[in-house]
């Protein structure tokens, strides 16, 4: 039987397809279906009929429509007309678009005035606009720019050798060429930028470098129904939309007879990626890699013994093309076990010594956003911590130079720099600590001035505040601020109320001028952290419609209602990521830098939960 969480099925798509087919003559080539996605239950009610929401364009026209289905009733329920608001691009529009623009006529001749006579060895790179970047005489057009690069040689990694200077503007409707920008002819230094063993100059591959097996004789210790997910206390359920990818439903840990709630709903909800260069290559190089693309059609499938290594358990997942169709990625999502060190010791000189091994399940995920790799990992614990890890890997974007290198980047090769760049991930943590009434407490430490009560300034103190309005909030290393959200109405055996902390990790600062365009688009940077009661339709921190965007319709203004957020149901919108100044070792392809933040147990449980984990042997 079909949970109302599960993710659309590819017979699911197909009746979407062929109801927007039926009722509103939405097919290929006058349409294009941007994204199918569940129209999941609004939380705390019955359950209903399955339902489906789908984001359509006319791509005559180009008004973009937003379309409710009932999949059990087999009907149309809502048609609404969004106009002047682009969907985002699709994958079918960047090959489409890749592929025409290496065979129009004015990009061959382009390319042959700077010495490039075969075109198949060029990549054509479609990036979106943000509104304010839009040459005025392309307004009111669903547009692209592009970046070109070229392989060396068939197979060679296009990345290495970008076409500096020359750029493409493109009616995605019509795959017409509006425009050829050719700048700079800063021309191809010799560099090295190639990974793959096939074309790294004197490859020798290292070889003291045993093999390393884990194996699980008895098998794993979790089980899959369908996508519910159990692990020793845990139990969840996996979920996958075409935007957010991976997402973790229902998290909750049994707690004897009963099944306590943690978190109703864990995804991210944003990628904002601005490239901090203000130079012609790079001055419209801010990505929305969620809003814009979609992590969930950017997932690749992963490899036993590359990207998982153990006992594993994979999940697939069904997503759609622009024309409705079915498309299947085979081991979309990975679920496996991994030893990771002690989870607790003591040595006692007359007991001796009683230590046990942590393990964790993990639930993983990699995507390829152009040329960037993110591999995503939710981690659950023994001791009823979660944890979410992101690793970055993949090439950096690179611009050759003449003279002085420009200074907004690092050299990395010759006559070669990458400029520096930011990676913004923002988490929507739809919290249920033990039910849906939450309070979010800010807790910092204080040091209390020198004084009779504290005569060596050796006293810390703890501070909570209850956030009570919704709104942003900003980390603060000096005082180690954290926050928890605490159910009021539930208390553990101290008398505390049970609570998971938020634990920052990776907190970056925007480094924004308050009137930076960004900033109105993302507003959501301006603060580590915000607050907001659960509401079905705030799903996007900085609108639905992010592509060629030029206000935030999501957070800042959500959050300008001022709405109570105690004892509430509440949302935590997480902003964590990487500032990323390129070394040379990023280079040509980069090591993984890795940044995570934890939900911990604060006072949720009586004592430490695990306790009862068995000697190690």
């Amino acid at each position: 039987m079909t949970h109302p969480l599960d993710p659309l099925t590819a017979n699911e798509f197909r009746q979407v397809t062929a109801l927007l087919r039926r009722e509103k003559g939405v097919e290929r080539p006058g349409w294009r279906i941007a994204g199918i996605e569940l129209r999941e239950p609004v939380k705390g009610a019955a359950p209903g009929p399955r339902e489906a929401r789908a984001v359509v364009w006319d791509t005559v026209g180009g008004t973009a429509h937003v379309a409710l289905l009932d999949l059990t009733a087999d009907t149309l329920t809502s048609w609404e007309a969004r106009p002047g608001q682009q969907p985002h691009a699709t994958v079918d529009e960047w090959h489409e678009c890749d592929e025409a623009m290496r065979a129009h006529p004015d990009v061959v001749a382009a390319l042959a005035g700077r010495g490039i006579t075969d075109p198949s060895l060029t990549l054509i790179d479609v990036w979106t606009y943000g509104g304010h970047r839009i040459p005025d005489a392309h307004r009111g057009r669903r547009i692209g720019w592009c970046d070109v690069w070229l392989r060396a040689a068939p197979g060679a990694n296009p990345y290495a050798h970008p076409v500096a200077g020359l750029k493409l503007v493109v009616d995605l409707n019509t795959m017409a060429l509006l425009e050829v920008q050719d700048t700079a002819r800063p021309g191809f230094p010799e560099v090295q930028g190639e990974y793959d063993p096939a074309h790294v100059p004197g490859y020798a591959p290292r070889t003291d470098r045993k093999p390393l097996e884990i194996t699980q004789r008895d098998g794993v210790s979790f089980t899959l129904d369908g996508h519910a997910l159990s692990w020793q206390n845990w139990r969840l359920r996996i979920g996958f939309t075409h935007r957010e990818g991976l997402v973790l439903h229902e998290v909750g840990w049994q707690d004897g007879d009963e099944l306590r709630p943690i978190a109703h709903r864990l995804s991210f909800a944003e990628m904002v990626v601005p490239y901090r260069d203000p130079t012609p290559q790079h001055a419209d190089r801010t990505a929305f890699d969620i809003g814009e693309w979609g992590l969930g059609f950017m997932t690749t499938s992963l490899e036993l013994g590359c990207d998982c290594l153990g006992e594993i358990r994979y999940l697939d997942a069904v997503l759609h093309d622009t024309a409705g169709e079915p498309v299947e990625i085979p081991h979309a999502i990975c679920l496996h076990e991994e030893d990771n060190g002690i989870l607790w010791k003591h040595v006692d000189g007359q007991a001796g010594a009683q230590v046990r091994r942590m393990r964790r399940m993990v639930v993983s995920t990699h995507v390829t956003v152009a040329n960037y790799e993110y591999l995503v990992y939710w981690r659950l614990y023994e001791d009823g911590s979660i944890e979410c890890e992101v690793r970055a890997t993949g090439i950096m974007v690179t611009t050759p130079f003449t003279g002085e290198a420009p200074p907004y980047g690092v050299v990395v090769d010759r006559d070669t720099y990458a400029p520096i760049h930011q990676h913004f991930i923002v988490a929507r943590l739809d919290m249920d600590v033990d039910g849906p009434t939450n309070t979010v407490v800010q807790s910092q430490t204080e040091a209390p001035p020198i004084g009779p009560d504290n005569p060596d300034g050796l006293a810390l103190v703890q501070r909570s505040t209850p956030v009570t309005v919704e709104g942003g909030l900003d980390h603060d290393w000096a005082s180690q601020r954290a926050w928890k959200v605490t159910n009021p109405r539930r208390r553990n055996a101290h008398g505390a109320p049970t609570a998971y902390k938020l634990v920052p990790g990776a907190a970056i600062p925007p480094m924004l001028d308050p009137a930076a365009p960004l900033l109105r688009r993302a507003g959501v940077l301006a603060h580590t952290l915000w607050v907001t009661p659960y509401a079905p339709d705030e799903r996007w921190p900085s609108g639905e419609f992010v592509n060629q965007s030029e206000v935030d319709e999501g957070l800042p203004v959500w959050t300008a209602a001022g709405r109570p957020v105690t004892d509430a149901d509440v949302v935590l919108w997480y902003v964590f990521g990487i500032h990323h100044v390129p070394r040379v070792e990023d280079w040509p392809v980069m090591p993984a830098d890795t940044v995570s933040f934890w939900l911990k147990p604060t006072g949720f449980f009586d004592a430490n939960p695990a306790l009862d984990v068995a000697p190690s042997h």
